[in-house]
């Protein structure tokens, strides 16, 4: 028997579209339990029924519920729980550090947001980033294959790219960019994966150092610049400013002390480096640097500098 072609691509499209539905159901259904907290299998089921991605406005059942966790947990690694006195929620990914697990779920949720309000993309504006999408996938199959990568490179500082083999150690997220860390004949550096030009997985493997720790690496960094030793840093901010800095820490390791005035010293044991001295500057005169001295020194210095640009002596 000879089946129609048409037929079975018509099949395969079927199919298709299929499986992109159930994703949309399960980014909607993860979105909803992370905003609710807590939320009872009546009240997912009724929000169901009031979807927009709900073609027939019939409620959730609990069967296609219990399939839907099952997948999510599958493929995402999220945990739905259920606490029999407060309802479902969203339990701790087991995929990765926390901050990746939260990063992965802050994503999915706002998939979702946007595609149940496609009608308001004019009105949702979002910050144009470098895409660097393109080597991601490539990157983490030679990381889990311990292979060596041949890659060419576009530094800001030469015209021309450099091509030359790396051995990938771990991939970080900073400020809306991907960065490799990758050991090579220059030692242990940064690269930007938006100045990928071009790059390929060899045949070549290689060893992680033996108890290679990626998030242990950055913990006293505040980015991706690397290679000064951590120090004990204490800043004031105005008190304009420091809920700002509750809510959103410069550094895990922020602690606070309150201060009469209602400003409050941050304390924090992290390596000065360039991208944190550039932080400390962009919030101008609401934070000062009181300690250690070299660190309030560059401050002051980049200050006077900025100052002397604009036609203004400082006087030290």
């Amino acid at each position: 028997m000879q089946l129609d072609k048409s037929l079975l691509l018509g099949t395969s499209k079927y199919s298709w579209i299929m499986a992109k539905n159930f994703f949309k159901r399960y980014i909607w259904l993860v979105d909803l339990i992370n905003r609710r907290k807590y939320v009872s299998f009546k009240e997912i089921s009724e929000a169901w029924r009031r979807s927009p991605l709900n073609e027939t406005g019939e409620p959730l059942s609990e069967r296609t519920f219990f399939n839907h966790k099952d997948a999510i947990a599958g493929m995402f690694g999220i945990e739905i729980l259920n606490d029999r006195s407060l309802g479902f929620y969203i339990g701790r990914s087991d995929v990765g550090s926390d901050e990746t697990s939260d990063w992965m779920l802050h994503t999915l949720c706002l998939n979702n947001v946007f595609h149940e309000n496609a009608d308001m993309k004019d009105r949702i504006l979002m910050e144009k980033v470098p895409s660097s999408e393109r080597f991601l996938t490539d990157i983490i199959s030679a990381m889990r294959d311990s292979r060596v990568i041949s890659l060419c490179y576009q530094s800001f500082r030469h015209p021309e790219p450099h091509c030359f083999n790396v051995r990938p150690y771990c991939v970080k997220y900073f400020k809306q960019r991907w960065y490799l860390l990758g050991d090579s004949d220059l030692g242990l550096r940064i690269y930007s994966l938006d100045r990928f030009v071009d790059m390929e997985e060899l045949e070549e493997r290689f060893e992680l150092p033996k108890g290679f720790d990626a998030e242990e690496y950055f913990r006293n960094y505040f980015g991706v610049i690397i290679g000064e030793e951590p120090e004990d840093v204490k800043i004031r901010v105005v008190p304009d400013q420091v809920k700002y800095f509750r809510t959103l820490p410069l550094h895990r390791s922020q602690k606070e002390t309150v201060q009469e005035d209602g400003s409050s010293v941050f304390s924090y044991h992290i390596a000065p480096t360039f991208d944190f001295v550039q932080e400390i500057l962009s919030h101008g005169s609401d934070v000062e640097v009181l300690e250690p001295t070299g660190l309030r020194e560059r401050i002051a210095d980049n200050v006077a500098g900025m100052a002397s640009r604009y036609g203004f002596h400082v006087s030290r």
